[in-house]
């Protein structure tokens, strides 16, 4: 047996994200194939947890759904702004990353998203103090707030027809992650995404730091 979270939207009241942890039959092994099988387990044991026809997503490079992989932060991209290039969330959160007096590596931006995991620089670089992306900069407490700041961007800036889709579900999963051993979570910042476009607070979230986290749960007077 092996246990991996769900997470399902909570429009109405903060942290607007609920959390359950669900048992589920552990098949073994790497591929696909094995992984895919663990998601359906997953989602056949949360389902008695949901409205009888409420739909989990998947969101990962394994998922069954062509936009759950779409969703995957190693593929969701923002796209090129002025200042700016198209970029995945992953390279997006790795480059940003400010280790002591080193970094961000902005040049990271421009990578591919394992190019971007796996960078020697951020993997050795020492303790994480903070995110810097375009010159400003993200507290590391709550730690989860910047990473959820860019995917939510990144998700909020998809045609209707993902974003509806998404919407669809309610409840979302990572395979990929284990609490155990990471804090940020795509399936996480989804469900985040929903909660507040479904309580209208997305637009106000996105019109600066401060105001994404107040609402988050944390006044931004000094970040540090």
């Amino acid at each position: 047996m092996a246990e991996r979270p769900i997470f399902l939207p909570q429009p109405s009241h903060p942290p607007f994200v609920e959390e359950k942890s669900i048992p589920f039959t552990w098949n073994p092994g790497l591929s696909v194939q094995q992984k895919q099988k663990n998601i359906s387990a997953l989602h056949v044991s949360a389902s008695t947890l949901l409205p009888k026809e409420g739909k989990i997503l998947e969101i990962s490079s394994k998922s069954t759904e062509r936009i759950g992989v779409q969703l995957s932060a190693f593929n969701l991209t923002f796209p090129a702004q002025q200042n700016a290039p198209s970029m995945s969330v992953e390279c997006a959160f790795q480059g940003s990353k400010v280790l002591g007096k080193k970094g961000p590596y902005t040049d990271i931006y421009t990578k591919t998203s394992r190019e971007a995991k796996h960078d020697e620089r951020i993997r050795g670089g020492g303790i994480l103090t903070a995110f810097r992306f375009f010159g400003i900069d993200w507290p590391t407490e709550p730690f989860t707030a910047f990473y959820d700041w860019l995917y939510i961007n990144a998700l909020e800036s998809q045609n209707a027809s993902v974003k509806n889709f998404v919407l669809e579900h309610v409840a979302f999963t990572d395979i990929e992650f284990n609490p155990a051993k990471s804090l940020n979570c795509q399936a996480r910042s989804a469900a985040l995404w929903v909660a507040l476009t479904r309580n209208g607070k997305l637009a106000d979230a996105l019109t600066s730091q401060e105001a994404f986290l107040a609402i988050y749960g944390k006044q931004s007077g000094s970040l540090f």
